[in-house]
């Protein structure tokens, strides 16, 4: 999985590089004690990293925070250790997430396309990741089998534990917050399928339509699959085309990276066509290199660059060898790929460019799967 937080569209982490931003920094014995401490454990691989982390759990305490903010920080550490390792196993699994509503029943035809949806997916490879909970996630679940089915579930007053299927299996992880829990649901997962449901459905929807305007997220599909006949989700596309566009406060292709349909087979076709060609991508200064499955004719190199020439700030998009920041760290060697320069400005068309590589005659046949 490529690292969402360093590696997103919108550019690379000032931070990623593990220096810290606390404003009253530890006395300096301190900090060779915690060099100390990660000696004695035994830990060797993002040394800076982890001395970050507890760095900053030590400030805090400097900082006199109050108790309630520091058992929110617990928690939260905790609990997102506890789904890394989750999914840790699993790592070089594609993973698709699916949302929709826990009051779906099942005779619904919601929950048969849910059911369907998941069915179609791990037939071709992919694990499914829901949050764990009854309706639309349980027939996920079901569809995929848990074998290979993911649950990130919440805690909440009035649903005492998750779905049946999931509840006792290794790869299913509790969460006291929602935005922890939402991290997971997002962070692991290579395509996502929203089926029609309430505040929380549409809440996860909204997000990841952020993320991905935004670029804060590397581009992945997104699906909003309805019932057959369903008009839940156009209704959705009329309220952004009615209000939303002509108020200005999203552009008139913001939907254009999302699919609407109520077609199983399209929503299949989706997410496994995204991953064709198109690998990875990854900042390298303010160059960014996408990965692609198969190399692209000098042709095809020179059709991208005079159609998408206007996403850039400088120069063309160019056919190029690893860099050499890819060859010290051994990143996907064996792929070719393209550079460019993007307008910071133009992140949320990425996925334009995205799919004109996945339709290069060059492209492979088959999906990431």
């Amino acid at each position: 999985m490529t690292d969402q937080t360093t590696q997103s569209p919108a550019g690379p982490d000032p931070q990623a590089s593990g220096s810290t931003t606390t404003a009253d920094a530890l006395p300096d014995a301190v900090i060779a004690s915690v060099g100390d401490l990660l000696a004695e454990t035994g830990i060797t691989r993002d040394r800076a990293l982890i001395s970050r982390i507890v760095s900053t759990g030590l400030g805090l305490g400097l900082d006199g925070t109050d108790r309630l903010d520091l058992k929110i920080t617990a928690a939260a550490l905790t609990e997102m250790r506890e789904a890394f390792r989750t999914f840790a196993p699993y790592d070089g699994v594609p993973k698709v997430t699916i949302f929709g509503s826990a009051r779906t029943k099942a005779d619904s035809p919601l929950y048969r396309q849910a059911h369907d949806v998941a069915a179609a997916l791990a037939a071709t490879g992919w694990m499914v990741v829901t949050g764990a909970g009854p309706g639309i996630m349980q027939a996920a679940t079901e569809g995929a089998g848990p074998g290979r089915s993911f649950g990130v579930s919440i805690r909440l007053p009035f649903e005492e534990q998750a779905n049946a299927l999931i509840n006792d299996d290794p790869k299913h992880v509790t969460m006291k917050y929602f935005f922890t829990r939402k991290l997971m649901l997002v962070k692991e997962s290579r395509g996502f399928v929203s089926v029609p449901g309430g505040f929380g459905t549409l809440d996860e929807t909204f997000e990841l339509l952020t993320l991905q305007q935004t670029g804060k997220a590397e581009p992945t599909p997104i699906v909003l699959l309805d019932q057959p006949g369903g008009t839940f989700w156009h209704g959705l596309q009329r309220f952004v085309d009615d209000e939303l566009i002509p108020g200005g406060v999203v552009s008139p292709d913001d939907l254009d990276r999302v699919l609407i349909t109520d077609s199983v087979e399209a929503a299949v076709e989706e997410i496994n066509g995204f991953w064709r060609n198109y690998d990875s991508l990854r900042w390298v200064g303010k160059r960014l290199v996408l990965r692609l499955r198969a190399r692209p004719t000098d042709a095809e190199v020179e059709q991208l660059a005079e159609e998408f020439g206007w996403m850039l700030t400088e120069g063309r998009i160019e056919a190029t060898e690893p860099l050499s920041a890819e060859r010290t760290d051994k990143d996907k060697l064996d792929l070719p790929r393209l550079v460019l320069v993007l307008d910071q400005y133009k992140v949320g068309s990425l996925h334009r460019l995205i799919r004109a590589i996945n339709s290069l005659g060059s492209a492979p046949s088959a999906g990431l799967t």
